[in-house]
Parts: C-alpha cells; sequence; structure tokens
C-alpha cells in the first residue's frame, strides 16, 4: 500500500508547478492567447488570409507549465522576486507587440529594434508624444491593460481571501485523499503534456534551428522552408529581433574591417556616367527582347533595333533571394572565395574612394516597421548609418508606391557629379503583388488574351498581370535610358533573379525555395535578362569599348562578379579588380563554374 501511495505522490508532484504557481500559469496562459487571437501570424502572410496559430493552445499550455516548472525548483522568496520581473517583462513585451500591431499593422520585427537602437532621446520622445494617446486603450491594446488590472486586483484580494479562509473551520482531508486528489490532477497534466509535446514537437525543431545559424542570410534561407518556425507569442518575436540584429551587427563589423583593403592606384574616369539599375523578380522568358510572343518590352526592343542596346543571351543569378543576390552583387567577393560575402568591400565605397559621387535610390530597403526579415536581411548593410555614408553620397529617404515616382525623386536631385557619378536605381519592379506594380490605367494584357487552357482562370489572371508589370517596367528602364541620352553613359540593367510563372508543371508563380535544382527550376527563377545601353556620345567616344560590350553578349555570367565590370568601366585602378572576372576583357573566364544558391553548378545542367 506505502509503495502506492509513493507512486501516487510522484504522479501528483506534476502538478505541483500549477499547484504553487496557479496564478502565473493562469494569467500567463490567458496574456499569450489574447496575443494569438488578436494578431494573425505571421504577421507577413497577414493579406494572404493567414490565421492565427492553429496550435496556440498545447504550445502555450506546454510553454507555461516549463516555465512554472522552473519556478518550482526556486526558493520560495527568490521565486516570488523572479515571477513579479517575469509578469513587467511578459506584460510589457505584450503592450508592445500589440502597440505596435495596432499602429504599424506588424507585431514586433528586426528593423523595429534596430529602429530603436538609432533613436535619439529628442526622437523617443516626440514618438512617445505622438502616438500615445487615449485611443490606445480603447484599441486591442486595452484588452493586454484590463488583463493586467484584473491580474492586480486578484493579486490586492488574495491576501484577504486567504485570511478569510484561515478564519473559516473548514473539515480536514485524510492526506491519503488529498494524494489521491493530486495523483489524478497529475495524471491528467501527463496527458496534457504528452498531446502538447506530440502536436508541437516539430515546432520546437524548428525553433532550435533558427537559433543556431551563423548568419542572418541562412537564418532567411531557414524562413523560407514550409516548417518554418511558428515565433507565435511576443516574447519569442522579441528574442528573434534581437538574434537577428546581433547576426547582422557581426557581419557590419566585417564589412567595416573588410574596408580597409580598398586601395585605390588612379581612376580614369573612363565613363562618367554609369547607371546600374536593379530589377525585382524577372523572369527573362517573359520578356519580348528574347522572345517572348507577347510584347512585353518593345520599347527595349526598339532600343536594340537601333543598336543602342545590347542584350546578353547567358545570364544567371547566384541565388534566388534577393537578399543574397544583393550581398553578392554588392561585394566584390565572388561566389568560390574563401570566406563570406562581407570579408570583402562593396563596389559602392570602391567608387567613392575613387572620386564617384555614389547616388543609391531604392524603392525596397528603407527600414520600415513592418518590414519582414526578408528585406531586413538584404538591406541592412545598406542601412546601417555609419556604414551608408561610406558607401552613398545621396540617397533617398522614403519608398513609392510605383517606380516612376523614383525617377521623379532622381530628377529632383540638385547636386551634379564632378568627375564621375555612378547611380544605383533598385526598382520594386514585377514583386508579387504583380497588380500592385503598375497603375491599372497602364493595363495593357487581360486574361482572354492568353490561350492556356491548362491554366485556371485565376492563373490567367495573375500571368496577364506579372506581364502587364513587365511593360511597365520597360517604360521605366526605357525613361531611365533618356535621363542620360546626352551624356557620355552606359545604363545596366540587372534583375535580382527570376520568377516562377505558370511556364511548365508545377503551375505555380513565385519561387520553389526548398526544391532541387534542376533546369527546370533554374530557367524560370535563375535565368535573368541583362543588358548594357550606350548612349550616343558613349559609343561615339568609346568605338573599341562598344564594340568589346558587342562581343561579349552570348558569354556565360552570373551576377556576383558584376562589380568587376563596373570597376572596369569607370577606369578605377585597384588591386581589387580581377580581370578575369570582367566579362568585356579577353582575359575573362568563360569556364568559370556559377553555382546557384551554394551548390549546383549550372554549367552542368542538362538544359
Amino acid at each position: 500500500m506505502f509503495k502506492h501511495v509513493n507512486i501516487f505522490k510522484w504522479i501528483g508532484w506534476l502538478f505541483s508547478p500549477i499547484q504553487k504557481n496557479g496564478a502565473f500559469f493562469f494569467f500567463m496562459f490567458l496574456l499569450g492567447y489574447l496575443c494569438t487571437q488578436i494578431e494573425i501570424m505571421p504577421y507577413y502572410l497577414r493579406d494572404r488570409g493567414a490565421k492565427p496559430y492553429e496550435l496556440s493552445v498545447p504550445e502555450l499550455f506546454l510553454d507555461i507549465y516549463a516555465v512554472c516548472l522552473v519556478l518550482t525548483l526556486l526558493p520560495r522568496k527568490l521565486r516570488l522576486f523572479v515571477k513579479a520581473l517575469l509578469y513587467i517583462f511578459l506584460y510589457g513585451v505584450a503592450v508592445v507587440d500589440v502597440y505596435c500591431y495596432e499602429r504599424f499593422e506588424s507585431t514586433l520585427t528586426p528593423t523595429m529594434l534596430m529602429l530603436v537602437g538609432e533613436t535619439t532621446a529628442q526622437e523617443a520622445q516626440e514618438f512617445l508624444s505622438g502616438y500615445l494617446s487615449w485611443d490606445v486603450v480603447t484599441s486591442s491594446v486595452g484588452w493586454i491593460l484590463l488583463l493586467a488590472l484584473v491580474h492586480l486586483l486578484w493579486t490586492c484580494l488574495r491576501g484577504a481571501f486567504c485570511r478569510g479562509r484561515n478564519r473559516l473551520i473548514l473539515p480536514e482531508f485524510q492526506p491519503t485523499l488529498i494524494t489521491g486528489l493530486k495523483a489524478v490532477a497529475g495524471a491528467v497534466i501527463a496527458w496534457c503534456l504528452y498531446d502538447a509535446y506530440t502536436l508541437t514537437k516539430d515546432n520546437k525543431v524548428a525553433m532550435g534551428r533558427l537559433f543556431s545559424y551563423d548568419t542572418i542570410g541562412q537564418v532567411e534561407h531557414e524562413l523560407t522552408k514550409k516548417d518554418q518556425a511558428k515565433l507565435y507569442i511576443p516574447p519569442y518575436r522579441l528574442v528573434f529581433g534581437i538574434y537577428a540584429n546581433r547576426l547582422a551587427s557581426r557581419q557590419i563589423v566585417q564589412l567595416e574591417a573588410a574596408s580597409a583593403k580598398v586601395q585605390i592606384d588612379s581612376c580614369s574616369f573612363r565613363v562618367p556616367e554609369i547607371v546600374l539599375v536593379i530589377g525585382e523578380s524577372y523572369n527573362k522568358h517573359h520578356s519580348q527582347l528574347y522572345g517572348y510572343n507577347k510584347p512585353t518590352t518593345p520599347l527595349q526592343l526598339q532600343m536594340a533595333a537601333d543598336s543602342s542596346l545590347v542584350a546578353f543571351s547567358d545570364v544567371v543569378a547566384s541565388w534566388n533571394l534577393t537578399s543574397f543576390v544583393f550581398k553578392h552583387m554588392m561585394s566584390l567577393w565572388t561566389v568560390g572565395d574563401r570566406g563570406e560575402w562581407c570579408d570583402e568591400p562593396l563596389f559602392p565605397e570602391v567608387f567613392r574612394k575613387a572620386g564617384y559621387q555614389v547616388t543609391f535610390l531604392t524603392n525596397q530597403f528603407q527600414p520600415k516597421a513592418k518590414e519582414a526579415v526578408y528585406d531586413f536581411s538584404g538591406g541592412f548593410f545598406l542601412n546601417d548609418p555609419e556604414f551608408s555614408k561610406r558607401q552613398f553620397d545621396v540617397r533617398n529617404a522614403q519608398t513609392y508606391r510605383f517606380d516612376e515616382s523614383l525617377l521623379k525623386a532622381f530628377d529632383g536631385l540638385k547636386n551634379k557629379p564632378e568627375k564621375g557619378r555612378l547611380t544605383i536605381l533598385h526598382l520594386m519592379g514585377s514583386h508579387v503583388d504583380y497588380r500592385a506594380r503598375y497603375p491599372q490605367s497602364r493595363q495593357y494584357f487581360k486574361p482572354s488574351m492568353y490561350n492556356r487552357p491548362e491554366l485556371s482562370d485565376k492563373q490567367r489572371r495573375i500571368l496577364s498581370e506579372y506581364d502587364n508589370s513587365l511593360r511597365y517596367n520597360d517604360s521605366i528602364v526605357w525613361a531611365v535610358t533618356q535621363r542620360f541620352i546626352d551624356k557620355d553613359a552606359v545604363v545596366i540593367y540587372v534583375p535580382d533573379h527570376a520568377e516562377e510563372i505558370f511556364d511548365g508543371k508545377p503551375y505555380m508563380y513565385g519561387r520553389m525555395h526548398g526544391a532541387n535544382i534542376d533546369y527546370r527550376l533554374a530557367r524560370n527563377e535563375m535565368e535573368i535578362p541583362f543588358w548594357i545601353w550606350g548612349s550616343p556620345l558613349y559609343i561615339e567616344r568609346h568605338p573599341y569599348g562598344w564594340k568589346a560590350i558587342r562581343a561579349a553578349k552570348d558569354r556565360p555570367m552570373m551576377t556576383d562578379a558584376l562589380p568587376h565590370l563596373l570597376l572596369y568601366l569607370a577606369g578605377i585602378a585597384t588591386p581589387l579588380y580581377r580581370p578575369e572576372l570582367n566579362i568585356i576583357t579577353p582575359e575573362y573566364n568563360t569556364r568559370r563554374p556559377r553555382i546557384l544558391k551554394g551548390q549546383t553548378d549550372y554549367n552542368t545542367l542538362k538544359k
């Protein structure tokens, strides 16, 4: 019998963490549940019909029970102190998280924490005076504050309740009965823990992976997976934001160290005006310039016909993620070199130290409160205040609905270069959602124009919207060239990567981040358009340069080598320049492996 009693005591012990921390368990469970219901998780899928995390109840039970278990192991006085700190932290983070969701349509993100770190005391005071008002209490934040108030009242009344209970003469229960009741409660807890663990273990494994990486790029790639971690409550999102910023800061330090490598021997300013236009999500096989059967690029076709535009036929991106491509394309490090992309200088800094004025106008990489981790990963090294000053003389401070406004921002620049200017225009291009990338007045293609019976009505509509975005983009890049028509200038156009757009099974749009890289995937997601436009004055003054560009149009290239072409066009003599990576020189290595996503050589794929 005593053995049975001991067994019951052991089972009953499973109930002790909740018994000794009942108020903590109850109110923290309610707090977590409120946050999951108020906020749609993950926030960046909000407009795609995302629902609250479906396993929030069992995972909350598991997480809070684990905290209660740790608290139970502490001495009573220390336990009370630790719980008080946890209350302050958890309620505080929940209020901030829900407030951000109300004001900025976004929960806590790495970018928010980055912006907080850069905020001065005066800016913080202005923010608080401008955003904290009575309507905050009447918003969703009010539910968190109400719960905190009820919790406070319970804490105050609990002492009186306990004193009143002690004054009452209550019957004494037999120890065996109490042991039995605890054993029943413990058995229920054991079943709940097992069920919660079974349901949520995959998410816990995914969280472990997420917080195990060494670079922010690896973290971003992890978040493209279908089984990505669900950071379903505010504390997890806060920890992730801190973690992401720590990884980003580490690479900023590496970039600062790489700056010491910049050595300029001379600069001839061979081409005074160099313009790099970086597009977005451009499937080469939907470009009329490359043989597509719809008029998506009539203006580019016209420029090619008058011999001012040279279209390169065999160019691929190194990744199908914007941030990876941007890092590879901005750095003088190339895929296959030792170390990481941040171990070598960025080419804008080289240009600036050589005497070029460097202008960077981006319609994507501006730090915003609701910025997803993908844009944070791609732009953190461009948005760091001190490092940005090293690279750019001129930057825009806002993004625009349509790319034509970015050109107006360029037109508004009053400073003129003394010797030479490098202009980088980063467009929104054909970024999802395609229909939001062009004014509706510029719509040209309609679903009825596509004889694709294998596609549904919705798929034909999306296809027409994508092609409309390309036709609008055609007008933008043409307008860029016209701004330099009377200057000694070249304009280079390159998108970050391509995009699936119903070209073969599986019929889908977007990108297949977790799929194996075969030629079908590389064709749709990594093969990109790449062209160089020369102004009449450039073609007249640099006949041999233009001849070299035309002769190189069918050479194989990967966009991580682009900086070396730019250095050559500028006439910058530096030990960092490598002629074997410059596509228009005789020394160019046409047999260089083109490693996609760091794993597959594009040159070996069977077409």
